[in-house]
């Protein structure tokens, strides 16, 4: 993985403190910043050149939800990944739709924040099979279609490696088609399953089992 410039987003400071002490033997990922809450996130980004947020959902003044619409409509090359916990799944629509990149647990070892974080820098959405299964028991994305769309053996083709982590070139290249076939693809997708991004469409696979969850 390349540089990466995280900021720790959250309002309890002992969490804080463990991100940062899990992130920094790391040589490649460089903490720059801590906020607690929205509004202070804000303040600091105006200032501090950073390439992912890991942002909590519920803090005071302002929340993450807020806070990360807000702030990709400024830096739209912002890469936002959510740090949730169980019982928040009521929020993840509103956090999609405001743009972010991944959701982990907070209980996610330093592992897997590892993996989302290369994952994230390397363009491609992360979810957290916890989390993801966690979905799927709960079904309180109320605003994701669940019913199931036609698709093409293409389309699904391609619908599972969105949901593995593949960008648009690693899936030409897994398929042996052109880009453009890909973007075609995805497109369709897109506007068949009614979703807005490809972080959008991962959800629609789990919910509708297009993908199987460990």
């Amino acid at each position: 993985m390349s540089e990466c410039r995280v900021m720790i987003v959250d309002d309890h400071k002992m969490f804080r403190s463990g991100l940062r002490f899990l992130l920094n033997n790391v040589p490649t990922i460089e903490i720059v910043g801590e906020a607690s809450n929205g509004k202070e996130f804000l303040e600091i980004a105006e200032n501090i050149q950073m390439d992912i947020v890991l942002m909590d959902i519920n803090m005071p003044e302002m929340n993450g939800i807020e806070a990360t619409r807000l702030a990709l409509e400024k830096y739209p090359d912002l890469k936002v990944i959510v740090l949730s916990m169980h019982g928040e799944e009521e929020y993840y629509d509103q956090m999609l739709d405001a743009g972010v990149k991944g959701f982990l647990l907070k209980n996610s070892d330093a592992d897997e924040l590892i993996s989302a974080l290369e994952a994230v820098m390397a363009g491609k959405s992360y979810f957290s099979q916890e989390l993801l299964v966690n979905i799927l028991d709960q079904k309180r994305l109320h605003k994701f279609r669940t019913e199931t769309v036609k698709l093409s053996q293409r389309e699904l083709e391609v619908l599972r490696l969105i949901c593995d982590g593949y960008s648009n070139a690693e899936i030409a290249e897994e398929l042996f088609i052109s880009q453009r076939t890909v973007d075609r693809h995805r497109s369709n997708l897109l506007s068949k399953t009614a979703c807005k991004n490809s972080t959008s469409l991962v959800m629609y696979a789990v919910k509708n089992k297009i993908i199987e969850i460990d």
